[in-house]
């Protein structure tokens, strides 16, 4: 069974392909295009064994079965991403290390940071009435942040970005095939291999480890024994791209949403005591990162009745699951007190994200202080945003403010 990273991007040029799907994934409203496809077509049938699921149920179910793997490479390379592309007990042992790192109580001392970090990007561009907010506040914003906590310099982040794109295939790479996509992956993993190694050699000199999260990763054990160069390499790199891209995506989704609707904006700005429940409604409604992989190593019959045959790879599509009205009543309908609000922005089952309390603490920080500086913007009269595939965003964003 194929599981590498060349398939992977074969999935996701396929999986998409048709005309009206792939128009609106690149709009800022894709959400009818995927409530109709979950109402026509609940498992749509790629080819013999690509399946993308879009109901809750469906998806719940295969996220949350023991005979579904993950199938997560390592950037460009056939590694595991530790901890996301590994299952059972040796992913519940990576997560059982890394998850006291990432909860709520530990990552909100953060938040200080985060708002000094957003009121200074906004000091360079306020005074001039307009930005591109993905250039220059969405996308440095997480990743100064991220390298801090990381505890790796600050200059470095231009290269940090650069990788992230090659990685990710955002809008850097521009119109290039799958096969170009590989190499310019294999080249940045090359390139983040060099630099972690470098890092970590600098460090092993040193007679104590630094505070910050790669020398308590230095200290740490599984099963009794400190992880090994390659494990670092292999979870630094996952929480590199976690930590470059997603926030950044989500921010810049956030602000083109509350740009194309004033009212839902200013309802924000006086009552910011739903800055929480409305960060939870537009993870929902705008589920920046749209589907991941899982991979059926057991014959699947799931709750819509599809029958998935052992082998299958399934592309399960958190932003249809998002919008499914068995779940969310009125799903079209963003609403910034809606209770209950089980979505799954950051995944569900055992590869949940592991992040989710940093992001959300970023976010609800980054948007109050925005909103609390620049709290009546628009897109210029005539601006048409792109957004990305996965994670989506428009890497470019216009905004106007008096």
């Amino acid at each position: 069974m194929e599981r590498s990273i060349a398939r992977q991007l074969g999935v996701m040029a396929t999986a998409w392909a048709e005309p009206r799907e792939a128009a609106a994934r690149a709009s800022a409203e894709p959400q009818q295009m995927y409530l109709d496809l979950a109402a026509s077509c609940p498992v749509k049938q790629v080819d013999e064994e690509t399946y993308v699921l879009t109901t809750m149920a469906d998806v719940l179910y295969v996220t949350k079965h023991h005979d579904v793997e993950q199938g997560s490479k390592y950037l460009g390379s056939d590694r595991p991403a530790i901890p996301l592309g590994l299952d059972g007990a040796d992913h519940r042992k990576y997560r059982h290390l890394l998850d006291p790192v990432f909860t709520a109580k530990r990552v909100e001392p953060l938040a200080e940071q985060v708002r000094k970090v957003a009121d200074e990007l906004i000091d360079g561009f306020l005074a001039d009435g307009h930005v591109d907010a993905y250039l220059r506040w969405c996308e440095p914003l997480p990743s100064t942040v991220f390298l801090a906590i990381m505890g790796l310099p600050m200059e470095d982040l231009r290269d940090f970005l650069h990788f992230k794109d090659l990685t990710l295939g955002n809008a850097e790479l521009g119109d290039i095939d799958a096969d170009a996509r590989l190499a310019k992956r294999t080249e940045a993993v090359t390139w983040i291999h060099t630099y972690f190694n470098d890092d970590l050699d600098r460090r092993d000199k040193e007679s104590e480890p630094r505070d910050d999260m790669i020398g308590w990763l230095l200290t740490a054990e599984v099963d009794g024994e400190r992880l090994s160069r390659q494990d670092m390499l292999d979870i630094l790199g996952l929480l590199m791209i976690a930590g470059l891209d997603t926030v950044a995506a989500s921010l810049a989704c956030f602000l083109s949403y509350f740009a194309r609707h004033p009212e839902e904006r200013r309802n924000l700005v006086r009552r910011p005591e739903l800055i929480r429940s409305a960060i939870e409604e537009l993870m929902r409604f705008e589920s920046p990162v749209v589907d991941g992989f899982r991979i059926a190593n057991a014959d699947l019959t799931l709750p819509s009745g599809a029958e998935i045959p052992r082998g299958s790879w399934m592309l399960v599509s958190w932003s249809a699951a998002n919008l499914d009205p068995a779940v969310f009543p009125n799903p079209l309908e963003v609403d910034f007190e809606r209770r209950p609000n089980p979505h799954i922005g950051f995944a569900s089952g055992f590869h949940r994200c592991l992040g989710s309390h940093l992001a959300r603490m970023e976010m609800r920080v980054a948007l109050e202080a925005w909103h609390a500086r620049i709290p009546d913007y628009a897109l210029p009269a005539g601006a048409a945003l792109t957004y990305s595939g996965n994670p989506r965003a428009p890497h470019s964003l216009p905004l106007t403010w008096s």
